[in-house]
């Protein structure tokens, strides 16, 4: 591995996990974590959740796996420029949406009105929910035992926690295992945050083309876009509008990745960081968009509420999914019998279901975890004779 950048989380500095492990003589620490993220049956459910299409929508539309995975090219590619932990960007675009629940944000919005009188719901608090307790695959600890600077990245993957913005699985850790909530994540973890960004404003817009709900000219009256749909229209006059539409999103991309490429350096050079600690401590993020590209991107995020997130055939899924993950929770939470035995046993005792608060989060993690079909499925067998 070439020397990294003195501001680069170095793994031989890791602040190490909460329960100590020997290193392993053929990976290093944030290999590591990757590996885990990998392994973890949260990732393995990722194939069958929704990204914003239910999966029987169609094969072509992408998931939550296939989401993650194109979040963690992109966060691999910005870190080898900038000369940091290539791994521990990966692993931070890998975890980034574990703990997404079931059909998309219309999932998460349902089962967090379900679980308003019992502290809420949010997709980056079950993701850490998921590393540090839900996963059971070691005889030694829950959890995954992840990295601190893991850890780190997914708590302030949307940037620093301070009072009422911390929610509570990550302020219950804290307390055991100070994650300096108050500053800014290293350099990793702040690409892998805007990867995120890149992806999805790029991928969305090739799902919704796909799906018919704009057209490619409505496409080229856009800020990024315009530009790259005249100069590939005059490239390639006769191609076809599907090929037309894999090399524009080609190209935003790129477009994306440069400009942030381009004013991360710009704040590299004015902070002169000798180590990943002055990240932290700095004012503001440096891994950033130009101000010109990060006002074209909110045109972008407009343009794809109005014709894709608020779209009539979207909001029938929401309206379809939001019937569904209420009426699970109201099932489960009645009557606790409903929940798989081995759900039960190794989540609850006696305590844990008299405490109503324990016994939301109990059904609150059951339903987070599910896929899509299984949540159709259960459904149907809770509710034999109510229609979806």
């Amino acid at each position: 591995m070439p020397d990294l950048a003195p501001f680069a989380t170095h793994p031989d500095k890791s602040r190490g996990r909460l329960f100590v492990q020997s290193a392993s003589p053929t990976r290093g620490p944030f290999q590591r974590d990757r590996d885990r993220i990998i392994h973890s049956s949260a990732f393995r459910r990722l194939r069958n959740k929704t990204q914003v299409f239910i999966a029987n929508e169609g094969d072509y539309f992408r998931t939550r796996l296939t989401h993650s995975l194109e979040v963690a090219q992109i966060a691999r590619t910005i870190a080898r420029v900038l000369n940091v932990d290539e791994d521990l960007a990966e692993a931070m675009a890998l975890a980034h949406d574990l703990g997404h629940t079931c059909f998309g944000h219309a999932g998460e919005k349902a089962l967090n009105e379900a679980m308003k009188p019992y502290g809420g719901f949010y997709h980056n608090d079950q993701t850490f929910r998921l590393l540090t307790i839900l996963e059971k695959k070691y005889a030694a600890f829950d959890g995954l035992n992840l990295t601190w600077e893991m850890l780190e990245g997914v708590a302030k993957h949307n940037g620093p926690l301070v009072g009422e913005k911390i929610p509570p699985t990550i302020r219950a850790f804290q307390n055991e295992y100070d994650l300096e909530l108050g500053s800014y994540a290293g350099i990793e973890a702040q690409i892998a945050a805007l990867s995120d960004d890149i992806a999805y404003n790029t991928h969305d817009f090739d799902d919704g083309f796909n799906a018919g709900m704009f057209t490619m000219d409505e496409l080229a009256a856009l800020p990024i876009f315009d530009t790259i749909v005249k100069e590939t229209r005059q490239r390639y006059p006769n191609i076809e509008e599907r090929r037309l539409m894999n090399e524009i999103v080609r190209e935003a991309i790129g477009v994306l990745v440069a400009d942030l490429l381009n004013e991360t350096k710009s704040r590299l050079a004015k902070l002169n960081p000798k180590s990943a600690e002055d990240i932290r401590a700095a004012k503001q993020p440096v891994v950033a968009f130009s101000e010109k590209v990060e006002a074209s991107l909110n045109v972008l995020r407009d343009f794809l509420f109005k014709h894709m997130y608020r779209a009539e055939k979207v909001k029938l899924m929401n309206r379809q999914a939001d019937q569904l993950v209420k009426g699970l929770f109201d099932s489960f939470f009645n009557n606790p019998s409903l929940l798989p035995v081995t759900w039960v046993e190794r989540f609850a005792d006696k305590t844990t279901l008299e405490d109503l608060p324990s016994r939301a989060r109990m059904v609150a993690d059951y339903i987070a975890g599910m896929t899509d079909s299984f949540a159709v499925l259960e459904f149907k067998r809770l509710y034999p004779d109510k229609p979806l």
